[in-house]
């Protein structure tokens, strides 16, 4: 049985909470958040605290606070022998500042409290600095995922910086074309099968074969049109992305 505290109840760290809760062979020990409101939505079940000094004893203590937190957070554990990680992406295994063994467990995935996900579905890359400890973050992270990856920090930096362009930049178009249709009281369902469709075609073929649109096709007098129409705040958007699929396609505007 591999014993775990969560310190963090965000995005990350409710998810992780909810799926080691109902895991085999995995006791989640106790949680901890630096403010009581943090934990009120926990049933009785889970031990909890908001003290540090407080904190029992557990085989791997997992952090999931923010990025800029984690070197001074870490700082002020006090838990020598005992395995350390972080689940950040695009934070070095060096970041932690605990006399502990340090690991990273980051999970590839977006997340929101309120959505739920199967974790089975999720990449989990592992990394530390002992063979002992990367060999108990590999069972901890197969008990709740089936894909396990090893991957050292200047790996894991680059995933991250992929994630970011395929789902918070990806996510942050789709607001705009939201926002779009809400200015001219158009249904925000119209856009659904497009997107999902969209994301349907790149499990069987690659991104560069799946490209299509006027960038793509070089229909110059319907960029022309789409920029007459976009918005101030959107035109350098629109001609960055439609300049890159060109260059990309070997095409000019």
């Amino acid at each position: 049985m591999i014993k775990v505290i969560i310190l963090g109840t965000g995005n990350v760290g409710m998810h992780l909470i909810r799926v080691f809760s109902e895991a085999h062979d995995v006791e989640l020990v106790q949680v901890y958040n630096r403010t009581k409101s943090g934990l009120k939505s926990l049933n009785n079940e889970i031990d909890t605290t908001t003290s540090l000094k407080e904190l029992k004893e557990a085989d791997i203590y997992i952090l999931t606070i923010t990025d800029d937190a984690i070197s001074k957070f870490s700082s002020q554990l006090v838990i020598e022998n005992k395995l350390l990680v972080h689940t950040s992406g695009s934070v070095t295994m060096d970041t932690l500042k605990s006399k502990s063994n340090r690991g990273v467990f980051y999970p590839v995935q977006t997340f929101s409290k309120e959505t739920a996900i199967d974790f089975k579905a999720i990449p989990i890359c592992i990394e530390a600095e002992r063979n002992d400890d990367l060999v108990i973050l590999e069972k901890l992270a197969s008990t709740i995922s089936n894909q396990v990856y090893y991957i050292d920090s200047e790996q894991r930096k680059q995933i991250h910086l992929a994630a970011v362009f395929v789902n918070n930049f990806v996510n942050h178009l789709y607001k705009i074309g939201n926002d779009i249709c809400a200015a001219h009281a158009i249904p925000k369902s119209i856009l659904k099968p497009l997107i999902r469709e969209t994301s349907r075609k790149i499990t069987h073929t690659t991104p560069l074969d799946a490209q299509t649109g006027p960038a793509r096709r070089s229909d110059l007098q319907t960029i022309k049109s789409h920029l007459a129409l976009v918005s101030d705040t959107n035109k350098e958007i629109y001609k960055l992305l439609t300049q890159s699929i060109q260059q990309t396609y070997g095409e000019k505007l």
